[in-house]
């Protein structure tokens, strides 16, 4: 059985006003940094084998501090892993993308719309999951962190869970949360969802 801990990235300073998306050059922000740490203190008591990022600014720095605080190699950086493709999306206001119809069909059917980078949230969900599948048969009984984005965390639970990638909307991924998730030769559970740590 191989724990899986699903981290979402702390807090870069427009989180909710922005889609930041794969925009180069955002880092975290003062709370993130202090989210990254809180994050850190936290899973310093957990028997992490291996830390896994985004190769996103903001996830490679969260990882890096949940590195140093559990005395582990720098993070293991995965495209699997990488924010969704948001194409010209990136960058944008949400007040701005709320306009855009096309955006509005993404959020309404997930399960059929595309970005305009091309991927869709199946995409994603393949990525993610294959990316699991691989460091599970490797790991064996492990504890991997996985540091990603809160559409791709939301994508993986929907597929663990059976739902469609439609229902993203149903459960939160907050800024610096942990999602555990346990994986098996008997299948995926989902162990706990959207633990937020205090900073």
């Amino acid at each position: 059985m191989t724990v899986f801990l699903l981290v979402r990235h702390a807090a870069q300073d427009d989180v909710g006003r922005v889609l930041a998306g794969r925009t180069p050059g955002i880092h975290l922000g003062a709370t993130g940094r202090a989210q990254a740490a809180a994050l850190g203190a936290r899973l310093k008591p957990e028997p992490i084998d291996a830390i896994h990022t985004s190769p996103r600014e903001r996830t490679r720095e969260t990882a890096e501090a949940i590195a140093a605080a559990a005395g582990l190699p720098d993070p293991l950086v995965t495209e699997a892993l990488d924010e969704i493709d948001f194409g010209p999306w990136s960058g944008r206001s949400f007040d701005n993308l709320n306009d855009d119809p096309d955006f509005r069909r993404w959020n309404a059917a997930r399960s059929l719309a595309r970005t305009p980078g091309g991927e869709s949230m199946l995409d994603v969900q393949r990525r993610a999951l294959a990316h699991m599948e691989r460091v599970a048969a490797e790991a064996g009984e492990r504890t991997v962190v996985l540091v990603s984005h809160a559409d791709v965390i939301k994508a993986v639970v929907a597929h663990v869970l059976g739902l469609s990638t439609d229902a993203w909307w149903r459960f939160e991924i907050s800024p610096a949360s942990i999602t555990r998730l346990v994986l098996a030769d008997w299948g995926a559970k989902l162990v706990q969802l959207n633990e937020t740590v205090p900073t």
